[in-house]
């Protein structure tokens, strides 16, 4: 059997994870060894704050929501209670952006919402 060299593949490889690892400190973008390390690691992060990213705004989003209702004289979890027995479907997103930006409106939300208590 012939031997096989794997210059082109390994080279187009190592070409490959280095590219990826460009922005790196120091060794961890020029050695191949210890970009693939990092790389690898890079990567589960990656994963994992994608979905940690959805829970960091859901948090933000109810923190600001929570500031706004204290300021109208209702707590979150009862202003929540309230939005769903008067079947207002806003999400939280939707409502942190309206205490945020366009509080009177909020406000009147947040009256509707008293009224179904």
């Amino acid at each position: 059997m012939a031997r096989v060299k794997t210059g082109i593949v390994r080279r187009r490889r190592h070409k490959k994870i280095l590219k990826m690892a460009r922005g790196f400190f120091s060794g961890r973008r020029k050695h191949f060894r210890k970009a693939k390390e990092q790389l690898e690691r890079s990567l589960v992060y990656a994963f994992r704050d994608r979905r940690q990213k959805k829970r960091d705004f859901r948090r933000l989003w109810i923190t600001r929501i929570n500031a706004a209702c204290r300021l109208n004289d209702i707590s979150y979890s009862r202003f929540i209670n309230a939005l769903n027995k008067a079947n207002i479907d806003l999400d939280r997103k939707i409502l942190a952006d309206m205490a945020m930006n366009d509080p009177e409106s909020f406000a009147t939300v947040v009256k509707q919402a008293k009224a179904a208590l």
